[in-house]
């Protein structure tokens, strides 16, 4: 990276900013003025314009997603991972008419209010109608309280009634005759709708006994007859129902309108951003300036075209303390690029580990899915995704490219143990095609891992130890390339003579034969040297870890200390047994599919079962152990490898650019 500064006139602030924009290579920084309240550089206030074009891009991303749910030709494009590639003359073309396609987001977003105004209207009344229903069978306003000579009581008791109840709880105490009328208009869940009239002679007494049995007064639902007051909310639903239609009728003729809406979305967001960096820029009247970071090999040609194009003064410098970090490496590491970056950029004056990293990634996902159906499945998915949509966001597509590699690892390590969607080569040709039980069909290259798992797991330790290993290779490197010898030997070559000299005693021993299976016999000659490297190693790494401090005897303590971390390096190799977990699972669980679905034999019942049983448990397990592959591989990554040599830290480039969501500009 290159610390890159731009002086230019005011004139040409905005055009500036537009190129560096367009070329997209140029992170800006905003240079800190707080403690110069004298200097005739401001910035200017531009949050308003800023919020402003990103408000109107937030709408019309809102319009698209609105008229998308209308385009019913959708569902040909429901993956779509890449964006839209235009012409600069259909990017002109929004441009000039930004106002018009601004009215028509406007009319979109109007018709939208209109529904959802409608919708909101018809809930009110639909509420309306449930609460009118349970007073159908009332033949009068619901509103009535008397007559001349009568008074109306129309309420609720919270309880259940008869009409024989209700009418001895209403005359309760009144002489004969009782000039009472009692109807139940509604009796549900524990709630009685009731209507009662009576005389006015008896009327305040009637009320006193209902309200002593918990009667509530209905409180105003209507001035009409319920049912008339239902048809009449009824009629102002369909109403609301046509204006709906209407307006939805509106939006589908709309939806042509989606890419345009998506080049102007994309237009106005990229505004919003021109407008955040020239609120940051230091200006004076007649001038401004720019600094901000550039990669190395564009800054000459970009400041020759600054200086020609703009008249600006342009300064690059060196300063790497600082500066944001861009991962570069070849197209096969590039993948695992995503990886790293999760766990943390390196910090200046550290290696990149990338390009090593993506070949251990690789191979460790391999042995872990380890079955070539799945491998082949996942590689070819890849590949055809990448070659549909070429244009795709960055980040997608390294991670599609390096599952396409990983794929064609698990095929191969597949393969090399035998596996092909578990053992379905086999069960199919026991089951349908009468091959005999004890003729394997599809033998492993190399071992079948579930004959002989402890085989499995020395290659998974060893595999483990040179991973290690790399690991501590890259913290040499870093020692050699910062000169640093004697931290080269005291802290790399000394652990690597320590601890290979105990894997080389280790392997003679007893211990380690009834574990592998296998016995070791070195030469003499070998067994002493193995002691001796052990006793060096440790000898350098008691006097040389703790070489910072000039007391002795706190040197040795913290050597000693060191030595400790021997049992760190243990748990480390011990990590590396999961390549053989996740292998045996995915191809244990995958020959128990294989049987489960070849259960009805050799019938057309049989035939049917075995392919639906087949497509949908295998879906499962290469979506289970997909994702357990990817967890556990990361994790080798950055527990074991990473812990060796790795110092996460650095900031991200993150350059000043068009910001596009929708569409891609095809370069004239």
């Amino acid at each position: 990276m290159r610390k890159l500064g731009i002086y230019a006139t005011k004139k040409h602030r905005k055009s500036v900013l537009e190129f560096l924009q367009r070329i997209g290579a140029v992170e800006i920084e905003s240079p800190d003025t707080s403690d110069s309240s004298d200097t005739i550089f401001k910035s200017t206030d531009t949050s308003s314009e800023r919020i402003r074009f990103q408000k109107i891009a937030d709408d019309f991303d809102h319009a698209i997603e609105l008229l998308t749910s209308y385009d019913f030709e959708r569902r040909k494009a429901l993956l779509n991972l890449e964006n839209t590639l235009i012409t600069e003359a259909e990017y002109k073309e929004i441009v000039e008419n930004k106002r018009q396609y601004y009215s028509d987001l406007l009319d979109v977003l109007a018709l939208e209010k209109n529904i959802q105004e409608s919708k909101a209207v018809i809930t009110r009344k639909e509420n309306k109608i449930a609460a009118l229903s349970p007073w159908k069978k009332l033949d009068i306003p619901l509103n009535s309280e008397k007559t001349k000579s009568t008074k109306i009581m129309i309420g609720t008791f919270p309880v259940t009634l008869t009409e024989e109840k209700l009418y001895e709880i209403a005359t309760e105490g009144i002489e004969e005759p009782i000039p009472v009328t009692c109807e139940i208009l509604y009796d549900e869940n524990q709630i009685t709708n009731v209507c009662v009239i009576a005389t006015n002679r008896v009327a305040d007494k009637v009320e006193e006994n209902m309200r002593s049995a918990g009667y509530s007064k209905l409180p105003f639902l209507s001035h009409r007859i319920p049912i008339a007051a239902i048809d009449k909310r009824q009629n102002d639903i369909a109403e609301e129902e046509k204006k709906i239609i209407e307006a939805e009728k509106g939006l589908e003729e709309r939806v042509s309108m989606i890419p345009k809406f998506k080049i102007a979305a994309d237009y106005y967001r990229t505004r919003s951003e021109k407008y955040r960096v020239l609120g940051t820029l230091p200006q004076s009247n007649k001038v401004f300036f720019i600094q901000g970071w550039i990669e190395a090999s564009k800054a000459d040609a970009i400041a020759k075209k600054l200086e020609e194009k703009f008249d600006a003064v342009v300064e690059i410098e060196e300063d790497n303390e600082h500066a944001p970090i861009k991962l570069k490496n070849n197209r096969f590491s590039e993948s695992s690029e995503g990886v790293l970056e999760s766990y943390g950029l390196p910090t200046h004056g550290r290696v990149d580990p990338t390009f090593v990293m993506s070949i251990f990634y690789v191979f460790f996902f391999g042995m872990m899915l380890s079955d070539a159906g799945y491998g082949i499945v996942m590689a070819i998915a890849c590949f055809l995704v990448l070659k549909k949509f070429p244009r795709m966001a960055s980040g997608t597509q390294k991670m599609l490219r390096l599952f396409f590699w990983c794929g064609i690892s698990t095929t191969f390590w597949g393969f090399m143990f035998g596996g092909f969607f578990g053992d379905a080569i086999d069960v199919i040709g026991h089951t349908f095609f009468g091959v005999p039980q004890d003729v394997a069909i599809l033998k492993p290259l190399w071992f079948a891992p579930l004959e002989n798992p402890m085989r499995l797991l020395i290659w998974c330790l060893l595999f483990g130890v040179i991973h290690l290993y790399a690991g501590l290779g890259m913290k040499g490197y870093e020692y050699l390339k910062n000169k640093d010898v004697v931290g080269f030997i005291s802290d790399v070559v000394a652990w690597y003579m320590f601890l290979t000299g105990l894997i080389l005693m280790l392997l003679p021993t007893q211990i380690f034969a009834s574990i592998a299976q296998m016995q070791f016999n070195f030469p003499d000659w070998l067994t002493l040297l193995s002691k001796i490297i052990t006793i060096a190693g440790l000898v350098i790494i008691v006097l040389m870890s703790g070489r910072s401090n000039k007391n002795w005897g706190l040197r040795i303590a913290l050597g000693a200390y060191d030595i400790y971390g021997v049992t760190g390096w243990l748990s480390d190799v011990l990590s590396y047994s999961r390549l053989l977990a996740l292998g045996l699972a995915t191809g244990v669980i995958a020959s128990v599919i294989n049987s489960m679905a070849s259960m009805k034999g050799n019938t057309i019942l049989g035939c049917i079962i075995f392919i639906i049983v087949f497509i949908v448990g295998h879906i499962l397990n290469i979506a289970i152990n997909l994702l357990g592959a990817y967890v556990h591989t990361n994790r080798l990554q950055y527990v074991e490898f990473f812990g060796k040599f790795y110092d996460a830290g650095g900031e991200p480039f993150r350059p000043f650019k068009t910001v596009n969501k929708y569409v891609e500009i095809k370069e004239d």
